[in-house]
């Protein structure tokens, strides 16, 4: 017996220790968690499930978590931190264009999505990991109000989803298990101790083992069919409605593409599903599913493009639908806010449609629009209602500010709000205010236009020098904007404006940021919802991590006081400001979806959030924590992982534990989370996947998605919660509370009276009694007044200059009017609603501007740039610091001889353009001028033209050791301000002039390459030639018959195509080597060229005089033939060429500098003037003198023809003389042998005297 017992006991103690580590192994993961708008409807993504998968590593350890209706940051979610590790922040939709504006999560969503369980054994957590991007799969279409990212899943983690209480759906990627198993071991210790047990069912805890159970009412529904579909998107009407649309699919993650969908349609809540795959056409795929937020009842579901790109639009709530073709891939959608039917479509290759029929017709609005950077105007703000703000791609760098309308975005309906150009992707357009950022002088200036006036830079504390800014939030016609400064890596500044957005203040230093799992920034603050002015963030003090609370809107943080006892109501030791308790602030960029946070506008006051009581923040030993006090006083609520949603609008609390094993179980709280009551929503145990709320602040109904088994369909179980309440909410149910801060009843110059249910009371909220609240005005104190502009506030709590301030400087007003608010160094909170008191004093007072001399003028080009090209539109931009405007005139000289006079700075908002008529560089200056003085500005404008072509000249063959001149042609030859670049063979350095030419001396004989660039401005020209070195070398200028310069286009191809063919030509008639022949062939009309005979490789070894008389003889060789049109070529049938010698010598290529004459030189001109006589004589006494014949030819004077040429000799005189030699030869041939030339040996010299024409 006692054997049995004994054995009996070993078995239960063994299924015991079995249950417990089954549940203990499946610890934390860490999780990205991305999510998304509600206009299209959220994808969510997993994979099938394999038992195998489980990780027993820790066998024996505590309980694992669950992870259920929220998104990253769900309270209750563990941060879990490393080297590699960043907390995630709220990232907003790319409609709101700030990548970390705080959003509180809206009620009244009425979209969702799910994802299967990635793998059994996987655990779920909110806490993000965020990968590198290079670890991120390809994106999808993502919508933000139609725009949105999906992320795939990688090799090396696992991708689960997770929903809110409104049913929006986030991505989560879970990763691999070795950081699985690190949290497991810090957190199971702490575990082991708070919880002694757990139950087989879903490991839940044993503290609550032994409470009442109760039934809820449910029905399940299962999709047959989708057991393969790994992702879903689901629309619930609601507001009266009983449809519920849900889209399934299976995404191929190896070829990125949907191969599988299914179409689902409830009428009655969800208990039933009827699948539309037949009304939509059996082989139509579907990739997404969106909803209009104006009308419910319009569906439009978008086909998967590489199959077909069409769509599907439903008016009825998706019972029937239309089929368009599209002419373009959709790659994210912006519905208009108030317009139902207006859409605009942004397609893969950067082009923006819109419809004004809900897609059924589309046209083209503009090309190479920026992604995310269009947006719908606003009425009251804009213009026209039908207009669009874009921001597009003009050149490679540079973006422009435009607006269009609606169906006609020609140029001449476009408006330039901005008249020059911005920095790429810098244009939000949020509420009341437009931001850009401006190019000057190397820096981005950050401009704003408030209710769309003219742009004016951002005024912040004059040494904040910022890498980085980013738009917060606009809420409350105020602009909160986080700056990390230059001396920051990984925390920002806040900062907060009036009314304007012109002038900032510092609101806290230090700010908590990380990435977003796109590059974006995430900053650690929270607006709490219900309750204005009330913020949370955190703040990095003696590189801790601290959570601090403010009541003011920024002008007063403290820390939070922790929970005075724990969970099982043991005291808790925590003294601040060494102890206090510290919140994790990530929340969802879905508003839809709530985070590590969530507060609701239903009820006010609450607060649930994840975090620690302690000296900082960790991501260990994580418990949810719940204020009903808007955070004066804190109690633990659970100290495990649980998703807690609002119920009847905030009248009631459900939370649902986080674990990879099937539950059945769902707590409520009906006392703001104090006590909790344990619920039955399903018979069978369900792997639950995901949570869907009934849409609006309602939410008496749920759905929760699922399976039985690892390989089961999906499993829809709605759970209706109204059977438990039991008559609607009287005023008898109520009572009132009163918002304070540590007992200061007066916040934000108010006294706050707030309804709420009282505890236990379980009745149906109706929708307008959560609203009420009671308000009475206090009178001011220095409490509700903050620092202005330019003043810093001392330990006791006075505003006192900044060292840079000058006080008596009058405000920007003074440029628009003529009166200003002049400044106490106080400003009231915008929303602060005190009265009297302390008013007066703090108060600025409304005085005449001041006349004062002129201060801070500031002139630069619309572009950035201080370039311009020429005969296009110059646009300046003046603005003024400084001066009354009334009395004060501008004065813009624009350097040419022209100036523009205007008598107020108010009139030149647009810029001041000018249009200049030659290129060069300008002075140009703005002077501001009144009765006091003056205030002038100056800048240097190179105004240039677009240079075509450099054409590079130099001599073809030169000798070593002399200087030759390089010389450019440019095309076209006045573009302004060239700047040379000199190449030398393969030299790495180029000789940098501002002149188009330069002497250059070749030191060794061979084939040198030199090339040349010219730059103006962005354009960049180049070009190359070969020079040949030697040591001497004869050269003769050649001419053409006048029929080629008709057919010579004038580039370098050509030239060198007809200087090859003379030089076959020469070739063939004289018999000279070709190496010892270089032609080239000049630029320019009429064509002329140059023929250069060179030594023979093989004639180092003789002497120079017989190197020189060698030359001489292929010379006169050469020269015979020229002269008896024996060199000519046939250009094309029917026109011939002839090519002559000619007296015409190029631009000397050789510097001839040195002064000396060898005696040599001088010998041989006194020849050539003797010569000369003797012919004058001969010819003018010709006829006197017998045997003396002369023979004569008329030629036209396009061809003369000179017989025998000049024959340009370079000669390296020893003696150092640089003179050409000059020698005149004439070849006489037998005429009735033309055609035939001697030997070289053959030639003889002539003694007659040549033929001049």
């Amino acid at each position: 017996m006692e054997t049995r017992l004994g054995h009996c006991l070993f078995l239960i103690f063994s299924e015991w220790i079995c249950l417990f580590t089954l549940t203990s192994i499946l610890g934390g993961t860490k999780a990205e968690v991305r999510c998304i708008p509600s206009c299209q409807l959220p994808l969510i993504r997993a994979f099938p499930r394999e038992v195998s998968a489980l990780d027993l590593t820790h066998f024996g350890e505590e309980p694992a978590d669950e992870f259920i209706g929220f998104t990253e940051g769900s309270p209750g979610a563990k941060s879990i931190t490393g080297e590699d590790e960043k907390l995630n922040v709220a990232e907003l939709p790319a409609s709101e264009e700030s990548s970390s504006k705080v959003q509180q999560p809206l009620g009244g969503n009425n979209t969702s999505c799910l994802q299967k369980d990635a793998l059994n054994g996987q655990q779920k957590l909110s806490h993000p990991k965020v990968f590198p991007q290079s670890d991120l799969p390809a994106a999808v279409p993502s919508p933000s109000d139609g725009n949105f990212t999906e992320n795939s899943s990688s090799s090396d983690g696992k991708n689960d989803s997770f929903y809110g209480e409104n049913g929006a759906q986030v991505d989560v990627t879970v990763n691999e298990d070795e950081d699985v198993a690190s949290w497991r071991r810090t957190r199971s210790a702490r575990s082991a101790e708070t919880w002694s047990g757990f139950r087989p069912e879903g490991g839940e805890d044993a503290s609550f083992a032994d409470q009442e159970e109760f039934q809820l009412t449910s029905s399940t529904f299962a999709l047959t069919g989708d057991t393969a579909h790994n992702q879903a998107m689901v629309h619930w009407s609601g507001q009266n409605s009983s449809v519920i649309l849900m889209l399934t699919k299976y995404y191929d993650f190896n070829s990125g593409r949907v191969t599988e969908s299914s179409l689902w349609r409830s009428t009655d809540y969800g208990t039933t599903y009827e699948k539309l795959n037949e009304k939509v056409g059996p082989k139509t795929i579907l990739s997404y599913l969106y909803v209009s937020p104006n009308n419910k009842k319009k569906i439009m579901l978008l086909t998967d493009p590489e199959v077909e790109s069409s769509l599907l639009i439903s008016l009825d709530e998706g019972a029937s639908y239309q089929k368009h073709s599209l002419a373009f891939d959709i790659l994210s959608l912006l519905f208009h806010p108030e317009q139902e039917d207006w859409i605009l479509a942004y397609s893969h290759d950067q082009k923006l449609y819109v419809s004004v029929e809900f897609g059924r017709r589309w046209q083209l609005v503009h090309d190479s629009v920026v992604p995310n950077r269009f947006y719908w105007s606003r009425l009251g703000l804009d213009k026209e209602q039908g207009m669009i703000h874009l921001e597009i791609s003009v050149t490679d760098g540079r973006s422009q500010y435009i607006t269009c309308k609606l169906q006609n975005c020609s140029d001449g309906n476009k408006g330039k709000p901005f008249p020059g150009f911005i920095i790429p992707d810098s244009l939000v357009v949020q509420d009341e205010y437009v931001f850009i950022q401006v190019p000057v002088g190397g820096q981005s200036v950050h401009y704003v236009s408030y209710k769309r006036n003219a742009f004016y830079p951002m005024k912040l504390p004059k040494y904040t020098l910022p890498k980085d800014l980013q738009i917060i939030s606009t809420d409350d016609n105020q602009v909160v904007a986080a700056i990390q400064d230059w001396h920051q890596n990984d925390s920002y500044n806040l900062y907060m404006s009036e009314s304007r957005g012109l002038f900032f203040t510092l609101m806290l230093e230090n700010v908590v940021s990380s990435g977003g799992p796109e590059g974006n920034i995430m900053i650690d603050l929270y607006e709490v919802a219900g309750i204005k002015g009330v913020f949370l963030s955190n703040k990095v003090v003696e590189n801790q991590v601290k959570t601090y609370i403010t009541y003011n809107k920024g002008r007063d943080w403290r820390l939070l006081q922790a929970p005075t006892t724990d969970l099982q109501g043991n005291k808790v030791y925590c003294e601040q400001p060494y102890c206090s308790l510290h919140l994790h602030l990530h929340v969802s960029e879905n508003p839809y979806t709530s985070g590590n946070i969530v507060s609701k506008d239903s009820a006010p006051g609450i607060i649930i959030a994840s975090g620690v009581v302690g000296p900082e923040l960790t991501s260990t030993n994580v418990s949810i924590f719940i204020t009903s006090d808007a955070g004066n006083t804190w109690k633990e609520a659970f100290q495990e992982e649980y998703s807690v949603f609002f119920l009847n609008q905030g009248g009631s609390l459900v939370a649902i534990r986080h674990t990879p094993l099937p539950i059945r179980h769902i707590w409520l709280s009906f006392d703001e989370g104090r006590n909790w009551d344990k619920y039955s929503f399903t018979s069978s145990p369900l792997y639950v996947d995901g949570v869907l709320g009934e849409p609006g602040e309602d939410t008496l109904i749920m759905t929760i998605f699922g399976h039985f088994s690892h390989r089961s369909e999906w499993q829809l179980v709605k759970i209706d919660f109204r059977s438990i309440f039991q008559h609607r909410c009287t005023s008898e149910d109520y009572l009132t509370w009163q918002l304070h801060n540590e007992g200061e009843v007066c916040i934000m110059g108010m006294k706050r009276i707030f309804q709420k249910l009282k505890a236990n009371v379980q009745c149906v909220k109706a929708r307008d009694q959560y609203i009420s609240q009671m308000s009475d005005s206090c009178l001011c104190t220095e409490a509700d007044f903050e620092c202005d502009y330019g003043f810093e506030r001392q330990i006791d709590g006075s505003c006192i200059p900044a060292f840079w301030f000058v006080p008596s400087a009058t405000s920007r007003d003074c440029i628009t009017g003529d009166s200003f608010l002049n400044t106490t160094g106080y400003r009231r909170a915008l929303f602060n609603n005190c009265t009297e008191g302390t008013l007066l004093q703090y108060s600025p007072r409304r005085q005449k501007c001041p006349s004062q001399v002129p201060r801070g003028l500031q002139l630069f080009t619309s572009e950035g740039t201080l370039v311009a090209t020429l005969g296009k539109n110059v646009t300046f931009l003046v603005f003024l610091e400084e001066g009354l405007s009334s009395t004060t005139s501008i004065t813009v000289d624009f350097g040419d001889g022209t100036a523009i006079s205007y008598v107020n700075i108010s009139s030149i908002d647009d810029g001041v353009k000018h249009i200049y008529s030659k290129v060069g560089i300008y002075q140009v200056s703005a002077t501001a001028t009144n009765t006091l003085g003056f205030d002038r500005v100056i800048l240097y404008l190179h105004v240039s033209c677009q240079l075509e072509q450099v054409q590079l000249s130099a001599p073809s063959v030169v000798i070593k050791n002399k200087a030759v001149n390089l010389t450019t042609v440019l095309r076209p030859s006045n573009v302004g301000t060239v700047t040379y670049y000199w190449w030398f063979d393969n030299k790495t350095e180029p000789v940098v002039t501002l002149e188009g030419g330069m002497s250059f001396t070749f030191s060794k004989e061979g084939s040198h390459t030199v090339t040349v660039q010219a730059s103006v401005g962005n354009t960049v020209h180049q070009d190359q030639m070969t020079v040949a070195v030697y040591d001497y070398f004869r050269s003769h200028v050649l001419a053409f018959s006048s029929n080629l310069d008709e057919l010579n286009p004038g580039v370098s191809e050509w030239r060198e195509d007809i200087g090859r063919v003379v030089k076959s030509s020469m070739v063939q008639v004289t018999g000279i080597s070709e190496d010892q022949l270089l032609v080239t062939v000049l630029p320019g009309l009429p064509t002329t060229a140059e023929i250069f005979i060179v030594p023979e490789r093989t004639s180092r070894d003789r002497a120079m005089d017989e190197k020189w008389a060698h030359l001489d003889q292929l010379s006169q060789v050469l020269l015979s033939a020229l002269n008896q049109d024996l060199i000519q070529f046939t250009l094309r049938p029917g026109v011939q060429v002839n090519v002559y010698a000619t007296r015409l010598s190029p631009a000397p290529l050789v510097d001839s500098s040195d002064s000396g004459h060898s005696s040599t030189a001088v010998i041989m001109l006194v020849s050539v003037v003797l010569m000369g006589l003797a012919v004058f004589v001969i010819y003018k006494f010709k006829r006197k003198i017998p045997g003396i014949n002369t023979y004569t030819a008329e030629q036209p004077d396009k061809e003369q023809e000179v017989i025998p040429t000049v024959t340009s000799i370079a000669v390296p005189n020893p003696e150092g003389d640089k003179l050409t030699s000059l020698d005149h030869v004439d070849v006489q041939l037998d005429s009735k042998s033309r055609g035939y030339l001697p030997s070289h040996t053959d030639i003889k010299l002539s003694d007659e005297a040549p033929h001049v024409f």
